[in-house]
């Protein structure tokens, strides 16, 4: 069956930009026939802002143009904008910060960012509190550079596993964090398939994929789903671990993956492979997640 844009879902993956985001990343994304693409523009584990190199940050944003290749950023792992640490939130505004404005320098459509947990013993009410008043001015500084001309990507929100004190992991909580962010029309959800399974959602189970699909709509709204990470589980539903697998080889199944293909919510929307296994592991999955499109 022949898609047209807005239902087709491009499958693709988080490729490697050491030594190049074109480069490298391209070349890894053509080898695994990826049809989207995510990238970090920074270490994920650690603090600095490195202003990347111009030549490939074109060559990339050119490349994916022509190609048609829609392009997302993953923001560094440390971000906390709930932490009880001031030091910690204010690198985390600025980490982001950096992520947003790569993004646009790439011709990226989104950066996804990790929701956060409440850390020291802090309420989670108060957390979310300031994570929304740390987000809301990057969110306006956003509106400007687009007012002052040019495409500015996508503020991804990611829920988490439910591990810890997190502020967001099942689909209800999306409900508090985007009044947090006054629903600013910039915010979506990017919805990793193994954090929401870990976090209790049993995508496993006939129809669960659907149910989880359904919610989203329900308490985000239609059109905020702006990516997916399709990504197994190594642990079983509720185990708030997250271990990605291979797509079909863990606890959640292929059965799934093609639901969710099928629910309207994903038309048009990418779906990017985190999982194990290296160049050939990835090229399996995204060919399998492509023989389960409709």
């Amino acid at each position: 069956m022949q898609h047209d844009a807005s239902t087709r879902r491009p499958i693709g993956g988080h490729v490697p930009v050491a030594g190049g985001l074109a480069a490298v990343g391209l070349r890894y994304a053509r080898s695994i026939g990826a049809e989207a693409v995510q990238v970090f523009v920074a270490n994920p584990r650690g603090w600095a802002t490195p202003p990347g190199n111009p030549a490939q940050d074109e060559a990339f944003a050119a490349a994916c143009a022509a190609e048609g290749l829609p392009s997302y950023v993953h923001a560094p792992y440390l971000i906390n904008l709930g932490s009880h640490s001031a030091e910690t939130a204010e690198r985390s505004v600025l980490s982001l910060r950096h992520s947003l404005l790569r993004a646009r320098a790439i011709g990226a459509l989104g950066v996804v960012v990790h929701t956060g947990s409440a850390t020291g013993g802090r309420p989670r009410e108060v957390a979310l509190e300031q994570a929304g008043r740390l987000l809301r001015p990057l969110l306006a500084e956003l509106d400007r550079l687009e007012t002052a001309g040019g495409a500015v990507p996508r503020l991804l929100l990611e829920p988490t596993a439910g591990q810890g004190s997190s502020l967001c992991s099942v689909i209800a909580d999306l409900g508090p964090y985007l009044a947090a962010l006054e629903h600013h029309p910039r915010v979506g959800v990017c919805l990793d398939t193994c954090h929401v399974f870990a976090a209790g959602h049993d995508l496993a189970a006939p129809g669960g994929a659907t149910a989880v699909l359904d919610e989203l709509e329900r308490v985000a709204g239609p059109g905020r789903l702006g990516l997916v990470h399709a990504n197994d589980s190594k642990a079983g539903v509720g185990s708030h671990l997250d271990r990605h697998q291979n797509v079909g080889a863990g606890a959640i199944g292929e059965a799934a993956f093609a639901e969710l293909l099928r629910h309207p919510a994903t038309a048009g929307v990418p779906l990017v492979i985190e999982t194990p296994g290296g160049a050939e592991g990835h090229a399996a999955d995204v060919a399998r997640l492509k023989a389960l499109h409709p």
